[in-house]
């Protein structure tokens, strides 16, 4: 069913990403062929967010495999939960893309209202209270100050993997914005029709996620590499770990090829004074921190600052001024990718899901 739907959509979902050429699939070889028929068989499709990546090939196996591990793979936590986190971390960053996307999967799986309730932004009208209070947690997450104030939603195993999802998707919105458009659906398709089309497209995917994947399958399509710290909620989850320890290296590697160490110096500090909060309404902000950079670096480094911080405020000229110093598409996923996992890693290490709230209460305690 994935190879049959990925040969019927492959044409519209190839027009829809912006700023690259993406690997065609009887183009592809090695890593990338091993990626996509991954892609077809667990998700139903090739869909956009993972083509985007296709230009490097390190990058889209480590962007498959926190998707496939947090989302797809099977678990304690519902698919239709994990679509509830996938959306409201997707309404905070401003991808509306991503929010059509995983609101319409969450409505095939479990119609009625619930989805709705977390795009309208307000999680208190969902009458699920375990949706509502996952749609809360993963919402506030985008912040240090909201997090702080929002309890692990379940316990702390199944908040392991919520954790998962969330930062998966910080990461994916930031590149999505980046690279595709607003919405999954073709802009000349009138108002009235996209609400019953994207209902269509939950029934078309509902087949495919309600299939658990066996965990830990995307892992090995990349090096072991150790967990960093801010992701070490993942510890104790084998395939969590894996997934994301192995993509944090592949990115970093990425990010060393392809971001000047400068910039990548420029970007860690700023993240490191960064607590989610946004950035303002214009791009000053990021003209002011790359001014010290060398003139032939500022380009790359108000990508990179933008991505990480502000990815709905990214458009063509940003893009286009970056490109005309360093004209490859692989260049231009590894340096966004880097930066856009940046990012997320920030926001993982405050993210609360009492696994590490439990392993402090033990080191504390009386023997």
């Amino acid at each position: 069913m994935g190879k049959l739907l990925s040969r019927v959509t492959l044409p519209g979902t190839l027009s829809q990403v912006r700023h690259v050429t993406p690997v065609r699939p009887r183009e592809a070889t090695g890593l990338v062929t091993r990626v996509y028929a991954q892609v077809e068989r667990d998700f139903g499709m090739l869909a956009p967010p993972m083509l985007l990546h296709s230009p490097a090939p390190e990058a889209l196996a480590a962007s498959w495999s926190i998707l496939r591990e947090s989302l797809l793979a099977g678990g304690l936590v519902a698919r239709p939960v994990r679509e509830a986190a996938a959306t409201a971390v997707s309404l905070g960053n401003a991808c509306p893309y991503c929010v059509d996307v995983h609101s319409a999967t969450m409505d095939g799986l479990v119609p009625g209202r619930q989805a709705a309730g977390i795009v309208s932004g307000g999680v208190e009208a969902v009458t699920d209270p375990v949706v509502g209070r996952v749609a809360a947690w993963a919402r506030a997450s985008g912040t240090r100050e909201s997090a702080a104030r929002h309890e692990a939603p379940l316990t702390a195993e199944q908040s392991r993997e919520l954790a998962g999802v969330a930062v998966t998707f910080h990461y994916l919105n930031r590149m999505v914005n980046v690279f595709l458009g607003e919405s999954p659906l073709p802009p000349e398709v009138p108002a009235r029709a996209r609400g019953p089309l994207m209902r269509l497209f939950g029934l078309i995917m509902r087949p495919a996620a309600r299939r658990a994947g066996t965990p830990g399958t995307s892992v090995a399509l990349l090096p072991a590499a150790p967990l960093p710290e801010e992701l070490s909620w993942a510890d104790g989850s084998p395939h969590l770990a894996g997934a994301f320890s192995r993509a944090a290296a592949a990115i970093d590697a990425a990010g060393r090829r392809s971001v000047p160490d400068p910039v990548r110096e420029l970007v860690a500090a700023e993240l490191a004074a960064w607590n989610g909060e946004p950035t303002g309404p214009s791009r000053a902000w990021a003209a002011r921190a790359v001014s010290g950079l060398p003139a032939a670096q500022r380009p790359a480094g108000r990508l990179a600052l933008l991505t990480a911080m502000a990815s709905y405020q990214i458009d063509g000229p940003v893009v286009e001024e970056f490109r005309s110093g360093t004209p490859g598409d692989r260049e231009l996923v590894e340096l966004t990718s880097w930066a856009a996992m940046a990012a997320a890693r920030r926001i993982g290490g405050w993210i609360r899901t009492g696994a590490a709230e439990r392993r402090e209460s033990g080191m504390n305690s009386p023997k």
